[in-house]
């Protein structure tokens, strides 16, 4: 019997579905499911080339028994083959199944006794697939109605308020956790004592040389005082130490070295230093810094102090 789909669009039918069954049934996030599961794809696919070298191993037996059978069965093989494409075939079959149709030539059987105007109508039953749909319906109505109307289950607008709340928690988790992101304009003063600490710890690590460990001031200013030589407060303090002091005489930029974050948490701590009165300070250079009167950096900036 003659295939009724060619074997080169069964081919492609298969590994078209085989790729859209993994997309739809694994989650992949941004990649493609075959490339992010590469292993997997693998396997369907030998799996598929395994079922094509079985049935093009099973065609060819079939070829070599044919050709081994007498004219008188080849011509009975060829009887019945063209009986079943008329009346065996498992379209017709699956059809008629759904819809239980009656052959036209039994319909007078269906015929109702009203008549309008030379047009009659046929007392036919519901075709099978739509009452079987129907019941599924009514199935599906049953189980949606218990779920989300007895038992409470959150509906679709209650999941996207559920999610957008717990991507608002994961979009300041990352935040913290994403330094990169932050600049002067974004910065915030922190004044937790473990954010503090860090801070210290940065500071004691790279700013003693200059400043001293107690920021009173050595080669670089005082850091615990009023005054400030491009501008104090958060804002002004994360520019100078990112990119760096005063051409030819400030301290280098720590941006190479320090990321954002760190840079906010030693900003943070030497801002905590001020008024602690270490012994000896340098003396006060620069002006007094108010933070009401400017909240940017101060034009031109490039040195803390």
């Amino acid at each position: 019997m003659k295939k009724l789909i060619p074997p080169y669009i069964r081919v492609l039918f298969i590994f078209f579905s085989v790729l859209g069954a993994m997309e739809y049934f694994i989650d992949s996030g941004n990649q493609p499911a075959f490339i992010k599961y590469p292993m997997v794809a693998v396997f369907l696919f030998v799996l598929l080339f395994l079922l094509i070298a079985i049935e093009v191993t099973l065609n060819a037996v079939n070829a070599i028994t044919y050709r081994l059978l007498s004219d008188e069965e080849k011509a009975r093989l060829a009887h019945e083959d063209t009986l079943s494409l008329k009346e065996k075939t498992w379209y017709k079959n699956l059809m008629q199944r759904l819809t239980r149709t009656v052959p036209i030539e039994d319909e007078k059987e269906l015929l109702m006794d009203h008549d309008y105007d030379g047009i009659k109508e046929l007392d036919n039953n519901l075709p099978p697939w739509w009452v079987y749909l129907f019941y599924a319906c009514i199935i599906f109505a049953v189980v949606y109605l218990v779920r989300f109307e007895v038992l409470g289950a959150p509906d679709q607008e209650a999941e996207l308020k559920s999610e957008m709340a717990q991507a608002k928690i994961e979009v300041a988790e990352y935040m913290k956790t994403a330094p990169d992101l932050m600049d002067e304009k974004t910065v915030t003063l922190l004044t937790d004592p473990a954010d503090l600490d860090k801070g210290k710890a940065i500071f004691q690590t790279n700013c003693v040389a200059c400043h001293r460990a107690d920021a009173g001031g050595q080669i670089g200013p005082n850091l615990t005082d009023d005054h400030w030589i491009l501008g104090g407060g958060i804002k002004n303090l994360f520019h100078t130490i990112t990119n760096g002091g005063r051409d030819g005489k400030g301290m280098i930029a720590w941006k190479g070295t320090l990321k954002p974050k760190e840079i906010q948490a030693v900003a943070s701590y030497v801002i905590s230093l001020k008024g602690s009165n270490p012994k000896d300070p340098k003396a006060p250079d620069g002006e007094i810094w108010v933070e009401d009167n400017a909240s940017a950096p101060a034009a031109g900036a490039t040195e803390a102090k």
